[in-house]
C-alpha cells in the first residue's frame, strides 16, 4: 500500500510541476526532417524553458546542466541549428523600458514541419488520383544530398575550415563561443563571403589592439571591405600603411 501511495504521490508531483505543449507531429516527423536525438532534445528544452520558466533565451550553461552535456557540445548544437535554419535568434526591444533582449524562435522549425505535413497530405491525394506525388522536405533533402556528392570533398574541406575558425576564436577568447557569436562567424564566412584568412587576420588585429570583441572585429572587416581588400596580403599592406601614416 505504501508503494502504491508513493507512486500516486509521485505522479501527482510530476504533473503538478506542469506540462509542456509539444506538437505530436513534431515527435512523429523529427527524424524524417533530419533532426538527430540531441538536436531534438535541445529544441524541446528550449520550448520547456520558454513555456514553464518564462526564459526564452537560456544560456549554454543552463542547457548544459539540464541535458548533462558539455558546454562545447551545447554551443556546437545550438550553432548548427541556427546555421541550418531550424531556429533563429530574435532581438526584441521592450517598448516601455527600451531594454533590448534576445530570444530563440522556433518558427523556422514549425514552418518546415508544416511544409512536410502538407506535402504528405498532397502525396496521399495524388496517390488517390493517380498523379505524380510532390516531394516532401525530407525527399528534397535526400535529392540535394545526392547532388552534393559531386562536391563532397570541397564541402568537407570548407566545413573543416569553418570549424577551425571557431576553434581559433574560442582559443583567443579563452571560452566557448555563444550561439550569437557562432552565427556572426558563419555570417562573415557564408553570407558576407569573407575569406577564412581575412577573418582570422581581423581577429589577430583585434587582439593586437587590445579590443577583443566581435563588434570591433566586424568594424575591421567592414573597413577592409570599403577599401576593396579581399586577401590577407592586401589587408596586411593596408594595416602597415595605416600604422605608418599615424
Amino acid at each position: 500500500m505504501r508503494m502504491g501511495a508513493a507512486f500516486h504521490e509521485g505522479v501527482a508531483l510530476a504533473y503538478g510541476d506542469g506540462v509542456v505543449n509539444v506538437p505530436y507531429s513534431l515527435l512523429r516527423y523529427y527524424h524524417k526532417l533530419g533532426l538527430g536525438e540531441t538536436e531534438m532534445m535541445l529544441l524541446l528544452q528550449l520550448l520547456a524553458f520558454k513555456e514553464k520558466e518564462l526564459n526564452a533565451f537560456p544560456t549554454p550553461d543552463e542547457l548544459s546542466e539540464r541535458m548533462g552535456l558539455p558546454l562545447d557540445a551545447i554551443a556546437g548544437t545550438l550553432g548548427r541549428l541556427v546555421k541550418q535554419g531550424w531556429l533563429f535568434i530574435e532581438e526584441k526591444i521592450d517598448p516601455a523600458s527600451g531594454v533590448q533582449s534576445e530570444c530563440y524562435s522556433l518558427t523556422p522549425l514549425y514552418r518546415r514541419l508544416a511544409e512536410t505535413l502538407l506535402a504528405e497530405q498532397e502525396q496521399h491525394a495524388a496517390v488517390d488520383m493517380d498523379l505524380p506525388a510532390p516531394e516532401t522536405f525530407g525527399q528534397r533533402q535526400s535529392a540535394a544530398s545526392i547532388s552534393m556528392e559531386a562536391t563532397d570533398a570541397a564541402s568537407a574541406s570548407a566545413a573543416v575550415a569553418e570549424k577551425d575558425v571557431y576553434f581559433i576564436f574560442e582559443k583567443e577568447f579563452a571560452r566557448p563561443l555563444t550561439p550569437m557569436e557562432g552565427e556572426t562567424i558563419a555570417g562573415w564566412l557564408d553570407a558576407d563571403g569573407y575569406p577564412r584568412e581575412l577573418v582570422l587576420l581581423a581577429l589577430k588585429e583585434a587582439v593586437f589592439a587590445g579590443k577583443l570583441n566581435f563588434r570591433y572585429i566586424d568594424r575591421i572587416l567592414l573597413e577592409w571591405q570599403r577599401n576593396r581588400i579581399r586577401t590577407a596580403e592586401q589587408a596586411k599592406e593596408f594595416t602597415k600603411q595605416f600604422r605608418s601614416g599615424r
